[in-house]
């Protein structure tokens, strides 16, 4: 407890006759006494019995609450001890003593041998109760001030260097905050009496880091020179150098303490860090690649980091980050993209890419204009992809890799961030339709290729994967029509040749198509496959049949609906009598069950199997229809000429001679054609090989596969057109009869919305003409440009 007056407490308690003196204070001061008693109103004369009966009957006694016999408590309160005002000379004594001591303190010499830290405590506690705590306060202020004074003049003489000088005013700092730490803590009952008494009045330390500010920091010379060498010292670092880091740690520590920081060092110091930076980057984006850039401001702001965790102000990172990224970055964001970027992706640099990517991240807009250049650069490499011809055979492998070239570095490098991906598809589907219908037939002959049977490249757990990938660019495709078209009608060649690789992976490729595209998009392609089985059945349910008899050959027929097949053909061949009546029978057996239904036989789709005889053994081959007629004529002779051939067989010519190609040219040369040569010749004649031989019993003679002529593709883009103008046609009048009347812009709007292919503006107003003709709808009288439906 502080008071103006030295406090005393004495107390006297007396028990059992025994009386025992308890006090506190100052022994050396004299103080005066004044007892004031008071006694309890519980006199003996006022003593009141209070009587009961205990339950044994023996009678009990109490005196409020006490035994009786034991003796009362006087309570004895006294007021404080009093000093007695001291002599002036033993306050100046006090004040001697002090005063030595905090000069011993300044000038780091030892105190007085006889003078104790309890001695000085004592003398300040005499000296805050003796007279106004405020002279002793400013008696300290004046002693400190002093003491600063003097050390100013080793720091205006300008003849050391910065970092000599930089080490002084270190020395000279450290020294004064540890004379200032032990001041304080000889004066703490002053700071403690006092000071947190008035809000006014600063701490004994916050009076020393004033003085110190004052008559030293804010000294033009000391500032200037100060900073300049703290700055000297962190560009040197920024170059490579080593410095003492624990110096400018101290230094800067001392401008925080001493609230200077942000005012003479922090602008200072980022004015030099923009300059710097800004030399830099205009120097460094000519000099160095893209990757060797980033790296080098990877580095940077590492740097800066680091420098903030070791010295600065952590009130600078942010200010300091910033400058940084925008004279690095933000000033050459444009550059390095257009400069670095696509060679990036071209060599998937992916650690790059990355670095590119996180410190994109850092600066304004930055991920914005990378989304931008990524999304640009794809639609640019993607249609040199698909609108050259010359890439047609390898272009849908090509899409597929470079997808995944993509993919992998959306995910890695950009984080599988949302724009990215966003962008990714918005690119591929740009560019992929820049050429109409042709890469949507090309990836439909590339699933052909890989579900055919003699496929071996993958597993089919790869193959599933693959199938995944395509479907990817499937989704991309706008005419998708298109490839329903091509697909369909290669799948009609897999399952009736019977060179598919898998019911399974066809299975899994449509209910892929049947989940993209909905039920009515794979409705035909599902109706082959229950064709297929339907057959099985048939064929069941003929081979028990008991008009069949014992025949030597087998015979198996599809039965195919003709909506869900493509078109083909009609051609009539000559076939053996045995076959023309295995035919017969079969007709006669089906239309029996199916009395109004139509068999029309397709013999370019049909494949045998003969017995033939070699010299070295029987062999079984495995052959087409248009084969087998041939093979059958070498019965009667051994050498026949194409003519006799194409008189036996009925063949169209063209088909003919891909047949004798395949029979006499390829790998499995059954017959011998003379004069040699690739070509099937008017002139030439074939003779049966009975010579063949071949390790395998049985053989595969594959058919020599016709190209696609452009006719043929034209016929099926037909097709496609024509399905296409019977969808607008459906497409228009539903919404006419839904909406009666329309404007012809809103119609086209409309039509834009449901149609799920491309289509130009001049083929709608064909159809809707064409509908007006046919009086499905109407123009009205007053707005030309309106439609009425017409019901």
């Amino acid at each position: 407890m502080m008071s103006s007056q030295r406090q005393s407490f004495v107390s006297e308690s007396v028990t059992n006759g025994q009386r025992k003196r308890f006090s506190s204070g100052s022994p050396d001061c004299p103080h005066l006494q004044k007892k004031i008693c008071r006694q309890t109103d519980m006199m003996e004369s006022q003593k009141l019995a209070n009587f009961s009966v205990a339950p044994n009957g023996v009678s009990k006694s109490t005196v409020l609450g006490k035994k009786q016999g034991t003796e009362k408590k006087i309570l004895a309160i006294k007021n404080f001890k009093v000093h007695n005002q001291p002599a002036v000379d033993h306050i100046a004594e006090s004040w001697r003593f002090l005063r030595e001591a905090v000069v011993a303190i300044q000038e780091s010499r030892k105190l007085r041998d006889n003078l104790t830290q309890e001695d000085l405590y004592r003398y300040v506690d005499n000296l805050i109760t003796q007279r106004p705590p405020a002279l002793l306060y400013a008696d300290l202020r004046e002693l400190t001030e002093k003491h600063i004074k003097s050390r100013l003049n080793q720091f205006l003489s300008g003849t050391s260097d910065r970092l000599t000088f930089l080490r002084q005013l270190n020395d000279c700092w450290t020294h004064h905050c540890h004379q200032m730490k032990m001041v304080c803590n000889i004066f703490l009952a002053l700071d403690r009496g006092y000071v947190l008494q008035n809000a006014q009045v600063s701490s004994i330390w916050d009076m020393g880091l004033e003085l110190f500010r004052q008559h030293i920091l804010e000294e033009v010379v000391v500032e200037n020179r100060c900073v300049d060498g703290l700055l000297m010292m962190i560009e040197k670092e920024r170059s490579g150098e080593t410095i003492d880091r624990s110096l400018v740690k101290s230094l800067l520590r001392m401008l925080s303490s001493l609230q200077v920081y942000h005012k003479v060092f922090e602008n200072k110091f980022l004015m030099a860090t923009e300059q710097l930076y800004l030399r830099e980057g205009q120097r460094l984006t000519q000099d160095r690649d893209v990757p060797q850039y980033l790296l080098h401001v990877d580095k940077r702001l590492t740097e800066e980091n680091n420098r903030v965790l070791h010295y600065l102000d952590m009130s600078t990172k942010r200010q300091l980050i910033y400058c940084v990224e925008k004279q690095l970055l933000s000033e050459h964001k444009t550059l390095l993209l257009q400069k670095g970027l696509d060679s990036l992706l071209d060599q998937n640099r992916r650690h790059d890419l990355s670095l590119l990517y996180n410190l994109f991240a850092r600066i304004k807009g930055g991920l914005e204009d990378l989304c931008t250049h990524f999304n640009a650069y794809i639609k640019s490499y993607g249609k040199t992809i698909v609108v050259n011809p010359e890439k047609d055979k390898g272009m849908v492998q090509e899409l597929l890799d470079f997808k995944d070239k993509m993919d992998g570095i959306v995910s890695e490098c950009f984080n599988s961030s949302d724009k990215f991906v966003l962008a990714l598809k918005e690119a591929f589907e740009h560019f992929i339709n820049q050429r109409l219908n042709k890469p949507a037939e090309l990836i439909a002959k590339f699933v052909d290729g890989k579900l055919r049977a003699g496929n071996k490249e993958a597993t089919e757990d790869e193959l599933e994967r693959l199938l995944d990938k395509i479907m990817v660019l499937f989704r991309f495709i706008h005419g998708k029509d298109v490839f329903e078209a091509f697909y369909k009608k290669d799948l009609a060649k897999r399952l009736l040749v019977g060179k598919s690789a898998s019911v399974d992976a066809e299975k899994s490729m449509l209910s892929k198509l049947k989940q993209e595209c909905g039920p009515g998009f794979t409705s035909k392609l599902e109706g082959m496959f229950k064709d297929m089985e339907l057959s099985k059945d048939i064929m069941l349910a003929f081979k028990q049949n008991s008009q069949l008899g014992s025949t030597a050959m087998e015979l198996n027929v599809n039965i195919l609906t003709m909506g869900y097949w493509p078109n083909y053909p009609v051609m009539e061949v000559s076939m053996p009598p045995e076959m023309v009546n295995y035919q017969q029978i079969f007709t006669k057996f089906y239309l029996a069950k199916h009395s109004n239904r139509k068999l029309q036989w397709q013999p370019t789709l049909g494949h045998c199997v003969l017995k033939a005889a070699f010299t070295q053994g029987a062999k079984e081959l495995q052959v087409s229809l248009f084969q087998a007629l041939v093979l059958l004529l070498f019965n009667k002779a051994d050498t026949i000429s194409l003519a006799d051939i194409a008189t036996g067989t009925n063949i169209e010519d063209g088909e003919l001679r891909r047949t004798l190609q395949s029979l006499a040219c390829g790998k499995a040369r059954v017959l011998h054609k003379t004069p040699r040569s690739k070509e099937v010749n008017d002139e030439d004649k074939f003779i049966y090989n009975k010579d063949f031989t071949n390790q395998l019993f049985r053989i595969r003679i594959n058919q020599i596969q016709m190209k696609e002529t452009s006719e043929e593709q034209q016929q099926t883009e037909e097709r496609v057109f024509q399905d296409r103008q019977y969808q607008i046609d459906a497409a228009i009048v539903r919404i006419m009869k839904m909406r009666k009347v329309l404007p012809h812009n809103l119609l086209i709007t409309e039509l834009y919305n449901q149609l799920k292919f491309p289509v130009k503006p001049a083929d709608l107003k064909k159809r809707i003409e064409s509908l007006i003709d046919r009086d499905y709808m109407e123009r009205d009288k007053d707005n030309p440009n309106t439609y009425n439906y017409v019901a």
